[in-house]
């Protein structure tokens, strides 16, 4: 069983299997579902209850639960929230990388020779600038941003080619609060 205690200033509601956490930055919603692990208001605390005691119940989901959990309570929603940073690399054809329409992430002139651009969505709330050789990713949920980060990266993702020598991409460089 784990226990947590938000923070000062923020609030929290379960209802069925939806967590939802709300602080001065926003709010982060999340669903938590499995039939031996569920979430449980006490008081002024969230209790995390196991009903079949494995490794994969207690360590497994109920440890990724409490994480997801933790991450929204002191992070996310109070510390300012979450920032990643990626690196635009390539060799010899300079790609451009922008965000249009405020969900879409945009590559074009990938490795050079290709004419139709590449696509990558923005997932939930995440906010993407672009500056220089520089994609900055911010935002209050932490799950929003792995994801958002991911698919730019599976955008340039190269095939048919020796990746030892065409490392053209965008790589996520760091990850911080």
């Amino acid at each position: 069983m784990f226990s947590l205690s938000p923070p000062q200033g923020v609030t929290f509601t379960v209802s069925d299997h939806t967590v939802e956490v709300k602080g001065k930055l926003g709010t982060v919603v999340r669903v938590f579902k499995d039939n031996y692990v569920r979430v449980v208001p006490d008081g002024n605390s969230i209790k995390i209850m196991v009903s079949k005691e494995n490794r994969r119940n207690r360590g497994g989901i109920a440890g990724t639960w409490y994480s997801e959990i933790r991450n929204a309570f002191r992070g996310g929603v109070t510390e300012g929230g979450f920032r990643y940073e990626m690196k635009i690399d390539y060799t010899h054809f300079p790609m451009r990388v922008s965000v249009r329409g405020g969900n879409r992430v945009v590559i074009e002139n990938f490795l050079g020779g290709e004419r139709s651009p590449r696509y990558a969505d923005i997932v939930g709330n995440t906010k993407v600038s672009v500056k220089g050789d520089r994609v900055t990713l911010e935002g209050i949920d932490r799950r929003q941003l792995g994801e958002t980060a991911a698919n730019i990266e599976r955008a340039t993702k190269i095939k048919g080619f020796d990746l030892r020598v065409f490392q053209d991409g965008v790589y996520l460089i760091s990850k911080g609060e």
